[in-house]
């Protein structure tokens, strides 16, 4: 396993409750996560439920029924998608990626899963039949598949020659964590403000890191990235004052945010491997495909990754059959929810007019007709095309799951 992301983490125990030798290599000398928050879709949480995690996850998050976006202008409601349309017990789970990190790393610890830390994967070589990682420190292995967890930028997927479709996309956001303030929030939804589709923010409520943590949130200001060195020179001060003028409940979460240096940079890619795997080597999560996270899919459909292709080896006589099937078995789903975001992410993030005029008229009024909220519900649960079904994977109530 190559990256101790959740994606990584997940692998490497579903493969080794399998029965499979498992080793993990993670480029920091101590394994730790990256970024805020998150949304645990029913996808992934089915995925950590068959890993007899989720009742932790649950216990940790904040539970989600509801995505809010309001016009910064106006104050009206443009976006309302809710879970109901798919049954009254369903719902997402708001986490902050520490919370997720931890409790899958306790999981590896605790099963004696071994890690190599200190890592830093730079290339694949083959030889004597097996497959080698490649560092600074010479080659570690031979090894009969390689798990690349390492993200958009892996070294692997050229050496692999993989055929894969890329481009950056114009914008990215900052993210930083606040203390959770319910004062004009509300404590089951992401709720987002927009002007137009330049200006995107968004507070969503993550729980907490750790039991006896105090609760938080994901906080998240979308711009194009080479705008970033403008706001930063202006001062923190002054972005806050802007920030305050589109949505002025934000204040009490902005009291916490004293400099930029509490806030991440984050820059957003669409590519796609036309197929996950090569001679030896599966590619998951954003290694396979990543995109903009407008549909909060990024983590879940890693869950889902990990999950096929722990369904695809114990199916397989070869390792080559494996990742065959490995392909097939996210094939759709996997080429649906990139289409969706490629094409939705302009509404919400772009410079033009036209399009969030589209998106709090048309669509918005479209959005409150039968069968149209149960489409939504389902687009941003994850649950096109029926992957959890595919995979036989089961959806659990939440009260199930924190039980």
């Amino acid at each position: 396993m190559a990256g101790a992301g959740p994606g990584g983490l997940a692998t490497a125990l579903l493969l080794s409750r399998a029965g499979h030798r498992v080793r993990l290599f993670e480029r920091f000398e101590t394994p730790r996560p990256l970024g805020s928050g998150l949304m645990l879709q029913p996808t992934g949480l089915a995925v950590l439920a068959a890993l007899g995690l989720a009742g932790e996850i649950a216990a940790l998050g904040a539970p989600v029924e509801r995505l809010i976006g309001t016009d910064a202008k106006s104050g009206r409601v443009v976006l309302d998608v809710g879970y109901r349309p798919l049954g009254p017990e369903v719902h997402a789970i708001a986490v902050h990626r520490a919370a997720l990190f931890n409790v899958l790393h306790d999981a590896v610890v605790a099963e004696r899963l071994p890690i190599r830390t200190g890592f830093v994967v730079e290339g694949l070589e083959r030889s004597g039949g097996g497959q080698w990682l490649r560092g600074p420190q010479g080659l570690e292995g031979p090894f009969d598949l390689v798990v690349d967890a390492l993200g958009s930028a892996s070294p692997l997927k050229s050496e692999a020659k993989v055929p894969s479709r890329s481009r950056p996309l114009s914008f990215g956001a900052i993210w930083g964590t606040v203390p959770w303030v319910d004062a004009g929030f509300r404590c089951d939804a992401l709720m987002q403000r927009y002007r137009k589709a330049s200006i995107m923010i968004g507070v969503l409520p993550v729980g907490r890191q750790r039991r006896d943590g105090p609760e938080l949130a994901a906080f998240f200001w979308s711009l194009r990235p080479e705008r970033y060195a403008a706001v930063q020179a202006a001062g923190i001060d002054s972005w806050r004052d802007e920030v305050r003028g589109h949505w002025p409940e934000t204040a009490p979460h902005l009291e916490a945010i004293t400099d930029f240096e509490q806030m991440t940079l984050a820059r957003y890619a669409h590519h796609t491997l036309q197929i996950p795997a090569g001679d030896g080597i599966a590619f998951i999560g954003d290694s396979a495909h990543s995109t903009s996270p407008q549909l909060g899919q990024g983590a879940n459909m890693a869950l889902l990754d990990a999950a096929a292709l722990a369904e695809a080896l114990a199916g397989a006589a070869t390792i080559a059959d494996a990742l065959s099937s490995y392909a097939r078995l996210r094939r759709w789903h996997v080429r649906l929810y990139q289409m969706l975001s490629l094409t939705l992410t302009p509404f919400y993030q772009s410079d033009g007019n036209l399009l969030p005029l589209l998106r709090d008229g048309l669509v918005s009024a479209a959005a409150r007709v039968p069968p149209i909220p149960w489409l939504l519900a389902s687009m941003v649960s994850g649950q096109l095309l029926s992957p959890l079904k595919t995979l036989r994977l089961e959806t659990k109530p939440l009260r199930e799951v924190a039980a």
